[in-house]
């Protein structure tokens, strides 16, 4: 009977060194899940896409709110409307021109995206509400990959982080300082969903997604 109690004890043992052994797999599985290593292609943009942003806390734009619509589709650059008027993104949907800006190397987005990638850029600008141009040079990071909700909803989304620093001439004389803006990629809108800019001259300002509809 002793051996047969040991015997038990022993299976018990081996047991408990299973159990424990997958649990610690599943605690590493949850550190590797899809909200840590998650990554994002570039969108597969196409005619009809459409958004609609509001603006928030920018006392010097001209509109509260700008819509988006997507009109042709190349390897080479989306051409879409902004309110109407033309707007130009590269196929990273960066802004190239729009009614409010012209820039030469705007790289908000680079995709793939993943949490933790990095790049720079240098951007020469013109902000065409106030005639401000100039040249800036910034670092992007891919900070997390989280929920963020706005008026169109709660999306999954990479938060991104651009810094830097800038010169050039307004109406008012020359300017130059730091700027930054933290915004969110949401791979469901294929968009940019909210932004927050935070400029010495023009203060914290940016925009959220207010209604979207993309072709199947």
């Amino acid at each position: 009977m002793e051996g047969n109690t040991n015997g038990a004890f022993a299976s018990i043992r081996t047991g408990a060194v299973a159990v424990m052994a997958a649990l610690s797999f599943m605690a590493l599985a949850m550190l590797c899940s899809p909200a840590v290593a998650q990554k994002a292609e570039r969108p597969d943009v196409k005619v009809g896409d459409q958004w609609q942003f509001v603006m928030t806390r920018d006392t010097l734009a001209t509109e509260l709110s700008f819509a988006w619509v997507v009109k042709s589709v190349t390897p080479a650059e989306i051409m879409a409307t902004e309110n109407g008027k033309a707007l130009l993104l590269t196929p990273d949907l960066n802004v190239l021109e729009s009614p409010r800006r012209k820039d030469s190397d705007l790289r908000l987005l680079s995709f793939p995206l993943e949490v933790g990638k990095s790049w720079a850029y240098v951007n020469e600008y013109l902000f065409k509400d106030t005639g401000t141009y100039g040249r800036g040079k910034y670092s992007v990071v891919v900070l997390t990959h989280e929920k963020v909700r706005v008026p169109a909803g709660e999306f999954d989304a990479f938060k991104l982080e651009s810094t830097g620093s800038f010169s050039g001439t307004s109406n008012v004389g020359a300017v130059s300082g730091l700027s930054s803006r933290t915004y969110w990629y949401a791979p469901a809108a294929r968009a940019i969903v909210k932004e927050e800019f935070r400029d010495p001259y023009r203060g914290v300002y940016g925009f959220e997604l207010v209604e979207f509809k993309l072709q199947p």
